[in-house]
């Protein structure tokens, strides 16, 4: 078949590999995202799955709008069979779902339809989920919602930050387009619709989503914490100076109790602070402008003190 794939994030990188790598498919285009500022300096910066396609040989395109009627008309001379989407990042028009001969499917990172959204991987880590998944299923105008084609589970293990769930569900993600891509194309696909009902959502983070309330309970901080790692990442302020930011980047439970906030001990291996329910040890932290260091250097430089509370 002749396919286009439109994907931005890593979560693509994997699913362009193994469209390159299938014998019975032509991947005939990659559309990603246009080229961002990106990093401290903010150097224009193609997106990983621009990168690859590119070192690949495969013909990129980067509409600023892929509801742009020349895009479309671009897309339709390419005479797709079916487009293939991984975080690509807009709305797809309806233009573009009627364009292939056998639709539009997406790889979404969640059991739908749980986690409908932006960010499934990070919702569902720090809901506390101990397990979630792949879904395939057709695009429609409303997000997420199309029909399921194909699933896959995978646990959430108590370490597991987005950072190493994520590549896991990329890898699980690819595998299974290429198993509903080869279900579509002996007619044997099992089209199974989504109970609204049960949806729930998985909303597009923002970094003020990460201010830590030490009024919660230490596992929901945790859970927050490795959803939330690397970004927006979830931070404290300074006892000392409430304009200044100290990111979270990696935690534990620990045993305790005192006021929320309040550190009770600061220890080789981390400080302490009491949340509303048991307390948290940080164990490594990013103090805004610097590099992560270790919770207990932290504490020795900022000179915290037993009894400080943090913001």
């Amino acid at each position: 078949m002749r396919i286009v794939f439109m994907g931005s994030g890593e979560l693509g990188c994997p699913a362009v590999e193994r469209l390159l790598a299938s014998p019975q498919d032509e991947l005939v285009a990659v559309v990603t995202q246009p080229d961002r500022p990106r990093g401290r300096h903010l150097r224009l910066t193609a997106c990983p799955v621009k990168q690859l396609a590119t070192s690949r040989g495969v013909s990129v395109l980067t509409p600023e709008k892929c509801a742009a009627p020349e895009f479309v008309a671009q897309l339709a001379a390419l005479r797709p069979d079916l487009i293939a989407v991984a975080a690509y990042g807009q709305f797809l028009p309806r233009a573009l779902l009627d364009l292939p001969t056998h639709g539009v499917i997406n790889v979404h990172p969640s059991l739908l339809p749980k986690y409908r959204g932006a960010a499934p991987i990070q919702w569902a880590i720090t809901n506390g989920e101990t397990e979630t998944g792949v879904s395939i299923i057709y695009l429609i105008e409303k997000m997420d919602a199309g029909d399921i084609l194909a699933q896959a589970h995978m646990p959430i293990a108590s370490a597991d930050t987005t950072a190493t769930l994520s590549p896991r569900l990329a890898a699980l993600g690819a595998k299974l387009l290429l198993s509903a891509i080869e279900d579509i194309r002996a007619g044997v696909v099992k089209r199974t619709p989504q109970n609204d009902a049960l949806a729930t959502r998985a909303p597009m983070l923002r970094k003020e989503n990460g201010r830590l309330d030490w009024s919660q309970s230490a596992a929901t901080l945790h859970n927050r914490i490795r959803g939330f790692f690397p970004w927006p990442g979830c931070y404290f302020v300074w006892p000392h100076d409430s304009a200044k930011r100290v990111k979270v980047l990696k935690a534990s439970l620990e045993t305790g109790s005192g006021e929320p906030g309040l550190i009770l001990k600061t220890a080789a291996h981390g400080l302490i602070v009491a949340t509303g329910r048991a307390a948290l040890c940080l164990a490594e932290v990013q103090p805004e402008g610097k590099q992560p260091m270790s919770a207990t250097a932290f504490s020795n430089g900022a000179r915290l003190r037993v009894g400080d509370r943090l913001g």
